[in-house]
């Protein structure tokens, strides 16, 4: 049963989502369904035929809004903590470590795949070489998936981007209809004019409508991936503790001299021709 509470929790909220997103229209016509009410002499609007009047723009922009829905509830799903950090493999990885035994290690890792994992994984591939090529490798995994997750978010702000320019365009398209219509005329009224802008402007509200639920969502995933990485990085070098205190380094495991950089060489072997040149006579200049 507590498994099933996050499932629940994330149907929910991709329900609350997608009922956010069908409403958003209705809500903002909601003060001319009140108005029409009162007998103010608004017409009433009606959400069939606005869907209806948004044309092939508007089944396009709808299209757009449940891909939306869909990313989001699957990020809701895979970007969490319990799936990039799988309980308990920190631990059961640090004490496999601790026992050399870095073969089950790597294979409780790639059993489990993960953002943890990999990097552990990545870690325990340069074990031999010493903690600091073991350090680099996983800050390399972690740069790699990390690039990865944001990659996967990116589609939610294409949507963002590009749903209002949809809407823009149906709403040029349609105001182009319009004028057309009444020049065409040879005594236009003014008051005909009105009910093609307000069809034109009706992709315009549905593009807004994805547009602002996809943004807020983009950004709240990238501040959450940003948030779980650091999580991982910081927990993949505390399962490597052990081993950073305990492991030497691989010049002292096989007893080889350290190799010095070549500007250390360099300085040493200038210095040691300085000092074999004979020193010149006390009287100055030589004869």
């Amino acid at each position: 049963m507590d498994r099933m509470k996050p499932l629940l929790k994330i149907v929910w909220i991709g329900l609350v989502l997608c009922a956010v997103l069908l409403t958003t229209p209705l809500l903002c016509l909601a003060a001319d369904d009140s108005a029409d009410a009162t007998g103010a002499g608004i017409a009433k609007v009606d959400f069939r035929q606005l869907v209806d009047d948004a044309g092939t723009i508007g089944i396009i922009i709808a299209v757009l809004s449940v891909a939306m829905v869909a990313l989001i509830v699957e990020h809701i799903i895979s970007i969490r903590s319990n799936s990039l950090m799988p309980p308990g493999m920190a631990e059961e990885v640090h004490s496999l470590i601790a026992q050399q035994q870095y073969r089950s290690a790597d294979s409780v890792c790639k059993s489990r795949p993960s953002f943890l994992s990999y990097i552990l994984s990545a870690g325990l591939a340069e074990v031999q070489m010493g903690y600091g090529a073991v350090e680099k490798a996983m800050e390399d995994a972690a740069m790699q998936q990390s690039a990865r997750l944001n990659r996967k978010i990116e589609y939610l702000s294409v949507i963002g981007t590009l749903s209002p320019m949809l809407g823009l365009l149906g709403t040029v398209w349609g105001m182009i209809l319009a004028f057309s219509e009444f020049t065409a005329k040879a005594n236009p009224d003014v008051a005909e004019l009105a009910p093609g802008i307000s069809k034109a402007l009706i992709t315009t509200l549905f593009g807004l409508s994805v547009t602002v639920p996809a943004l807020a969502s983009f950004a709240f995933f990238r501040n959450r991936i940003d948030e779980l990485v650091a999580q991982s990085s910081l927990l993949a070098e505390h399962v490597f503790a052990d081993f950073k205190r305990s492991v030497p380094s691989p010049a002292k495991q096989t007893g080889k001299p350290v190799r010095k950089r070549p500007e250390d060489e360099l300085a040493e072997r200038i210095a040691n021709q300085q000092a074999s040149r004979p020193a010149p006579p006390p009287g100055g200049q030589q004869s």
